[in-house]
């Protein structure tokens, strides 16, 4: 199963439209502090621990999941990980919160 990959434009045209998605931002607290994106779940790579191992508990494996960092570099690492659990329909947001906040000037840089 392969990744596939979001641009920030698509997630800017669909957000509010997303009833039947999971959107997942594995940044640490003090990133989403800085700049969030309303709708998106925390699951830290940090705390993989503590969520880790109940990941298809918490989220649909069956549901399209939209993955989002800094970069895209973390997410990707989320991608990967939430593929090998059995996740179908895993997507990249590519060039992350940094590449959103390009796009939206409300969304600050960091």
């Amino acid at each position: 199963m392969s990744v596939g990959v979001v641009t920030v434009q698509e997630l800017a045209a669909r957000l509010g439209q997303l009833d039947a998605v999971q959107l997942v931002d594995v940044r640490e607290p003090e990133e989403l502090a800085l700049a969030a994106l309303p709708g998106f779940r925390r699951f830290s790579l940090s705390e993989y621990g503590t969520w880790g191992p109940q990941i298809t508990e918490l989220l649909d494996p069956d549901c399209e999941t939209l993955v989002l960092c800094h970069h895209g570099v973390r997410s990707a690492q989320m991608c990967g990980f939430l593929v090998s659990q059995g996740f179908t329909q895993v997507k990249n947001i590519w060039g992350g919160i940094a590449a959103y906040s390009d796009l939206d000037p409300t969304v600050p840089h960091y």
